[in-house]
């Protein structure tokens, strides 16, 4: 791949919600509809997001933008391939480092020390590596956290839960990042350190893309904006005409 080519690229991208419950997974569909199951059936869902197509090019720094319930964090998922979509295609071309749902991979009966190693092995880091950076993650992640390494993650606030897996993930490689609202948790401190982190991620010539509804963030750290409106793909350009159209600023 050439610096030109796309690092991400979504082509007619869409997915499914079953409406009133969590979405069906595509593997589930089949195993219980087979191919009797129309995809274009609407009394019992609904699509959030249909008919997205955009490039992203290594280096690229770009905001999704527009309200809630728009799909936003569903498209960071599926450019994380957390979900499968229904419609389209989506290919990402490196790694990912996703800074979304940080606690959701903790496991609550281990301690935080062990979660750190468990977490960061799946996301593909050695034994070696983490023991090496493992004082560094837990002073990112804070006193509180440090004081409580060694006590069973259920134990934590959902914030220090947060501090640590963002510690975790900031250490991978990956050449894509994936946030998603991650600088809004926290005290100021914690903010100063994820800001930090960022600017030093984006300056190695990381590829960003950010779920935010800060709009300070969005342009400290993005040029490009998409914004998002009726779950369609509405403006792709500049952050600040994406933040123009979200705020009603322009005709989208």
């Amino acid at each position: 791949m050439t610096v030109s080519d796309p690092i991400i690229s979504a082509r007619g991208l869409g997915v499914r919600f079953n409406k009133g419950r969590r979405r069906n997974l595509r593997v589930r569909e089949m195993l219980f509809f087979g191919s009797k199951r129309d995809p274009n059936k609407t009394e019992d869902s609904f699509w959030p997001l249909r008919d997205l197509s955009f490039d992203i090019r290594p280096g690229e720094a770009v905001g999704i933008i527009g309200k809630n319930g728009t799909g936003k964090s569903t498209l960071l998922k599926m450019i994380a391939g957390v979900l499968i979509p229904d419609e389209g295609t989506v290919e990402v071309h490196g790694k990912v480092a996703p800074l979304l749902e940080l606690s959701a991979g903790f496991s609550g009966d281990l301690t935080g020390r062990e979660n750190v190693m468990l977490v960061g092995a799946l996301h593909g880091m050695s034994q070696k590596t983490l023991k090496a950076k493992f004082d560094e993650i837990v002073d990112f992640a804070g006193e509180q956290v440090a004081r409580s390494i060694d006590s069973p993650v259920r134990h934590y606030s959902s914030g220090m839960k947060v501090r640590l897996g963002f510690a975790v993930i900031a250490q991978l490689s990956h050449p894509i990042l994936l946030v998603d609202e991650v600088m809004a948790v926290g005290d100021a401190e914690f903010r100063k350190k994820c800001y930090g982190t960022m600017e030093k991620l984006l300056a190695e010539g990381r590829t960003l893309v950010l779920v935010s509804h800060n709009e300070g963030d969005l342009t400290r750290f993005c040029t490009r904006g998409l914004y998002i409106n009726g779950g369609r793909l509405t403006v792709d350009g500049t952050v600040q005409e994406a933040l123009d159209a979200y705020k009603g600023l322009v005709r989208t």
